[in-house]
């Protein structure tokens, strides 16, 4: 992934435009996942920071440096936490909370603000943001911050989410289908996270993409390698004697789900 300031050409918004289009069209559902993190962050050096960080700690992360490339992202992508500095160069943080609001969206908020800010805060707080920090900050407090909100979101606050007989943990990133530890990719747990999360719901394999890979995902000619994915994860799931909960979608994607 590039990071750094991201502009939007008329290009960008034609593209923006188009995502949204194939959201409409096929239903792409991105309502539940782990740690796919919005860091709206105008101080570069503390973006690239944060991002490195919870890269290396398996999220996925999009950037925004801006109000407006941030508006755009919140407009098409749903996340599971959005960092938000209160402060950008053409905007309020606090607008874009309200946005969120109007839009009805359930992605956890987690302000990174000045210590002089305490009216902001307070305020950001009332308007549904989950917790907030305040500069400069351990990158190690930041991330352990993210779980606990994305827990709480997500996962009605376990560690630990059981589905049949697939447990996985969550702090371990470990898998176990009838207590047999299985030894998947870290693509491979993302995957199937993102899929026990959302079981019952039909989930295309942009979605997936998008989850998982972010920005990058958008770079791809398609999304095939999100079969691949899945029919390996599949083959170790069953080879450790767990029932095929993967149905196809035919021109869709995927269901996980009992039947």
């Amino acid at each position: 992934m590039i990071s750094g300031l991201i502009i939007y050409s008329r290009c960008d918004v034609a593209v923006i435009q188009l995502l949204t289009y194939l959201q409409n069209v096929y239903k792409i559902h991105e309502d539940i996942s782990m740690m796919k993190v919005l860091i709206i962050e105008d101080e570069i050096s503390l973006q690239v920071s944060i991002q490195k960080y919870l890269t290396a700690e398996g999220s996925t992360c999009d950037c925004a440096s801006t109000f407006d490339s941030a508006y755009q992202k919140l407009s098409i992508y749903n996340y599971d936490c959005i960092l938000l500095d209160l402060t950008l160069p053409d905007g309020e943080g606090l607008q874009l909370l309200k946005y969120l609001k109007k839009l009805n969206k359930t992605d956890g908020v987690l302000i990174i603000s000045a210590r002089d800010a305490i009216d902001q805060r307070i305020e950001g707080l009332q308007l549904g943001a989950d917790d907030y920090l305040v500069k400069p900050f351990h990158l190690s407090e930041l991330n352990a911050r993210i779980n606990a909100i994305v827990r709480r979101r997500n996962f009605a606050g376990n560690n630990i989410v059981v589905f049949q007989e697939i447990e996985i943990d969550l702090n371990a990133r470990q898998v176990k289908v009838n207590d047999t530890v299985l030894y998947l990719t870290r693509k491979e747990f993302d995957i199937l996270l993102y899929f026990v999360a959302n079981k019952g719901k039909v989930i295309s394999k942009a979605a997936a993409a998008t989850h998982i890979w972010g920005d990058d995902a958008d770079m791809a000619d398609s999304f095939d390698f999100i079969y691949t994915h899945i029919k390996n994860m599949r083959k170790k799931l069953t080879d450790a004697g767990c029932h095929d909960y993967f149905h196809s979608v035919y021109g869709v994607g995927y269901k996980f789900s009992l039947t």
